[in-house]
């Protein structure tokens, strides 16, 4: 006898609600989910940039993996899902795609540069 088996749609809306709920009424909550949106954010961008120039170079998940002497699979998870690759990961594969890994200061932090250095002169 073969069993069935159903998917069930799950309710999310508590949890959405009570998300909510906490970034109305904590600001230390908020601030640090919005925090972790942001790095979120930032990961996905570089990761994102990443694929684009291997894609653009025709090289496949699995040359890549084997140029930063990684796991293929993980390499391939670090480009189709949302993970926190290591540092040292992301840099390996930007060498291997002739790229670069740069720090830019946003405009926020350039304006406080420039007023710090205004200060100091």
């Amino acid at each position: 006898m073969a069993s069935t088996t159903t998917k069930r749609k799950h309710d999310t809306s508590y949890h959405d609600r009570r998300l909510a709920r906490r970034l109305d009424e904590d600001p230390e909550f908020r601030e640090e989910f919005e925090r972790s949106r942001r790095e979120i954010e930032a990961i996905d961008e570089i990761v994102h940039a990443l694929n684009g120039l291997r894609e653009a170079q025709g090289m496949s998940k699995a040359e890549l993996a084997r140029k930063v002497e990684k796991d293929p699979a993980s390499i391939r998870r670090l480009l189709t899902a949302r993970v926190n690759p290591e540092l040292r990961t992301v840099i390996a594969m930007a060498n291997a795609l002739d790229a670069e890994v740069r720090i830019v200061p946003s405009p926020g932090a350039k304006r406080a540069l420039s007023r710090k250095q205004a200060v100091a002169a």
